[in-house]
């Protein structure tokens, strides 16, 4: 009999990487209510690359060393809920998440969350096979505040 993986606690809110876009230190939103994982882009546009589906888009954050266009190919597209429950059309890439220097794939649609306080949401089919429990009176419980926001001298949950 193999022996339980250890529990990873998080913070409702923890910060992130996304190692394969180059995007570190990416503010997360951590939702056991969101089935999907999300990320804010935009200027996307389907391409195709041998035959098979891709999408190049932008990426603006504080975490993007820069406003790059990134180019990745496309998983798959799906009907995602968006957070006023309205079926969105988006395009959903699988990439690995670097999280409380654990690693994984995960699906994640893009999409525009420029309104939203997080640039990224992490859903529940991202955590439900890595033994991640969420804290949710608690923040940050896994990684340090951002050096952009320690700056400042605050930062935002």
């Amino acid at each position: 009999m193999s022996s339980p993986k250890n529990l990873l606690v998080v913070g409702w809110m923890e910060r992130v990487s996304l190692p394969a876009l180059d995007l570190t230190d990416i503010k997360a939103k951590i939702d056991t209510g969101a089935r999907t994982s999300a990320l804010h882009a935009d200027m996307m546009e389907e391409f195709e690359r041998d035959g098979v589906p891709w999408l190049r888009f932008r990426i603006r954050h504080n975490g993007a060393r820069s406003q790059r266009i990134h180019e990745h190919p496309v998983l798959d597209r799906r009907a995602v809920k968006n957070t006023s429950g309205i079926p969105e059309d988006r395009h959903v890439i699988r990439t690995p998440l670097l999280i409380a220097g654990h690693r994984w794939l995960i699906d994640l649609s893009l999409t525009d969350r420029s309104r939203m306080r997080s640039p990224m949401i992490v859903g529940r089919t991202a955590l439900s096979a890595h033994n991640v429990a969420v804290h949710t009176r608690r923040t940050r419980l896994r990684t340090c505040p951002s050096p952009v926001a320690d700056a400042r001298g605050k930062d935002d949950p």
